[in-house]
């Protein structure tokens, strides 16, 4: 069997799911499992829904339950004919009901709670998943919907639960293997889950392509799909990038990379169960039925260019952490670990000298909390509006000159670099600089790195850097909390 994972953008209209019923209809001798997302938007609508009701402005919150109603009820009648439409309608009523019900004491309260977001997060995923089960069933599939919540197994951890695979493995075979043993198509939502007491929970933003990599490992699945709405991987970012082409074949380390450093095509915890089950992810274009898009394997074959993939990650915050006078560096360092796994601080490059660290976190996970605790042992200061580039390819620092034709050429782009991160990673090297430079420079490596003249600009490189370039003691941990733990063991 295989997991096909469809994301909003595929399942946006009428129009899109069609052309979903006509990928899986190509795919139905390989037994496929059905995962969608919510249609494009909606959970930012539902995010803002109860933003809107925390406020208690009820009559706000209701009205955009209403365009939300207005927009499923039209759908499903463009895809099913008047006569199937009303006879789901029923089903749509009753979840749309309940979401009117949660804004009213949502607006009574006046608070919205973790737990309570992922329940009203999990509406859009409900109501697509029913819509395209429909759909798919009208249109001579053997279509049979089933309800994420009563397969998906997480902890408690509400708003980024953590999914609970053996747990998850049971309940699946349970419900959907004799479903797939009948011939029949399962459809069900992505993003949302339950915890054992059978609580909703969801996998964060952009969770439904980790659904999709969960039940794919619960089910040994033979591959993995995720259709969105570009053709596969890219060298880059296309809309920095109008030269940005397709990458055929890459690697699962190369790919996570590339996810954690804000590629925006696969959630960055994707990868993980597919890994563990060595099981082949494709991404392909839902617009393209006969897209081939980038096949993730454990191992790809070595790439021409020197690197795979350029990727940039926004909205991070640079964290400069100096020592008082008088503060040892046993002690300095001990402090700042601790306070950073304190406020569970998950932290992408780290730079430590005698005493004094800096290190790189998204903005809007610096707790202010952390920055105070931080104050307490040493003068901080914080770089706002910065983003990390990172360039990824395998076995790049048994290359030489590599990393003197990086800062080449942006020194060519004439743009001042805040921090390095070489040595830690046999795959990547990652800098940072401001977010409004983040277009100049990425153009400027692409074109030196993926440009017909690429190869030869990496031997002349070569020739001219002839020495090795080592790395600067930068590192980063495959997660940030672990680096924080592995640190605070290192120098207690």
């Amino acid at each position: 069997m295989i997991v096909m994972k469809f994301g909003g953008t595929s399942v946006e209209s009428a129009e899109a799911i069609e052309r979903v019923s006509k990928i899986v209809t190509s795919r139905i001798k390989q037994s496929p499992l059905v995962v969608v997302s919510a249609m494009a938007k909606v959970t930012d609508q539902l995010v803002a829904m109860g933003n809107t009701a925390a406020t208690g402005d009820c009559t706000e919150a209701l009205s955009s339950v209403e365009a939300l109603r207005e927009r499923h009820t039209q759908t499903s009648k463009a895809l099913l004919g008047e006569k199937r439409a009303a006879a789901l309608a029923p089903k749509l009523h009753a979840h749309f009901v309940d979401l009117e019900n949660f804004v009213r004491g949502l607006a009574a309260v006046r608070e919205l709670t973790p737990r309570g977001s992922d329940y009203l997060l999990s509406f859009g995923e409900l109501l697509s998943s029913l819509i395209v089960a429909d759909a798919f069933a009208v249109r001579g599939l053997n279509a049979a919907w089933v309800d994420s919540r009563e397969c998906l197994v997480t902890d408690t951890t509400h708003t980024r639960a953590v999914p609970q695979l053996a747990d998850t493995r049971e309940k699946s075979k349970k419900k959907i293997g004799p479903l797939l043993a009948k011939k029949r198509i399962p459809v069900m939502g992505g993003f949302i889950a339950a915890s054992p007491d059978g609580i909703p929970t969801t996998l964060g933003r952009g969770g439904s392509d980790y659904s999709a990599a969960v039940m794919g490992a619960a089910l040994d699945a033979q591959k993995i799909e995720i259709w969105t709405d570009v053709e596969g991987m890219m060298t880059t970012d296309p809309r920095l990038c109008p030269d940005a082409r397709t990458i055929n074949q890459i690697s699962f380390n190369e790919a996570a990379e590339l996810a954690y450093f804000g590629a925006k095509v696969l959630h960055p915890l994707t990868l993980l169960p597919a890994i563990h089950k060595n099981i082949p992810v494709y991404v392909l274009n839902s617009r393209n039925l006969k897209s081939t898009g980038t096949e993730i394997t454990a191992q790809a074959p070595p790439s021409r260019d020197v690197f795979r993939a350029i990727t940039a990650k926004k909205g991070v915050s640079i964290v400069n952490v100096v020592a008082s006078r008088g503060v040892g560096v046993h002690g300095f360092l001990r402090s700042v670990f601790e306070a950073m796994d304190r406020h569970s601080a998950s932290v992408d490059l780290v730079a430590i000298s005698e005493v004094s660290m800096s290190f790189t976190i998204e903005t809007k996970r610096l707790a202010q909390a952390l920055v105070e605790d931080l104050e307490q042992i040493a003068d901080v200061n914080v770089d706002n509006d910065q983003a990390v580039i990172c360039l990824v390819g395998e076995d790049i620092h048994g290359k030489p000159g590599i990393a003197a034709s990086v800062f080449n050429t942006v020194a060519d782009s004439q743009v001042n670099i805040r921090m390095i991160s070489q040595g830690a990673s046999e795959i990547n090297i990652s800098f940072v600089v401001k977010e409004d430079d983040v277009p100049r420079v990425v153009r400027h490596l692409h074109d030196h790195f993926f440009s017909a003249n690429s190869r030869a600009a990496a031997k002349s490189a070569k020739k001219k850097n002839g020495a090795r370039a080592n790395g600067s003691g930068v590192k980063r941990g495959s997660n940030g909390k672990s680096l924080v733990k592995r640190a605070i063991a290192a120098v207690v």
